[in-house]
């Protein structure tokens, strides 16, 4: 099982909706040979990055990172949106700007990957460089 929720929120499911059916129609144009339903379905897809922004916004999506466990279900919603989110570009764009609290001076759990899906929690990065090596901790 993940060590989080991946993203599964009401603005990601109604984005990837509405998106999927902007390029049904998409196709369905090519398909057709018609540049009005191809327009028609790529003016969809566009609108599913707004709706999904406008949802992030108001609270139904989520913010960038590890969320607790007890914030993980679909009906969940994020009361700290209003304030935006640190590090979040949706947040940035809308003009809502917190920035993290002592985020360099408070040790935070890490999440590290390795390519291949498989996060470590707790990883520490030995080394520094362009190719350190990730591991529990120095070796």
């Amino acid at each position: 099982m993940s060590l989080y929720d991946e993203g599964h929120t009401v603005a990601g499911w109604t984005g990837v909706a509405i998106a999927t059916l902007g390029t049904s129609v998409a196709g369905v144009g090519v398909c057709a040979v018609s540049g009005l339903l191809v327009g028609a379905g790529l003016v969809v897809v566009a609108l599913s990055a707004l709706v999904t922004w406008a949802l992030h916004l108001s609270g139904w999506g989520k913010p960038p990172g590890v969320r607790p466990r007890a914030e993980w279900g679909m009906r969940v919603r994020d009361l700290e949106a209003r304030a935006g989110h640190p590090a979040c570009v949706g947040c940035r764009l809308a003009g809502r700007r917190r920035v993290a609290e002592g985020a360099l001076s408070v040790a935070a759990p890490t999440v590290v990957g390795d390519g291949t899906g498989m996060e470590v929690r707790g990883a520490a990065l030995v080394g520094g460089g362009a190719g350190a090596a990730v591991g529990r901790g120095a070796s």
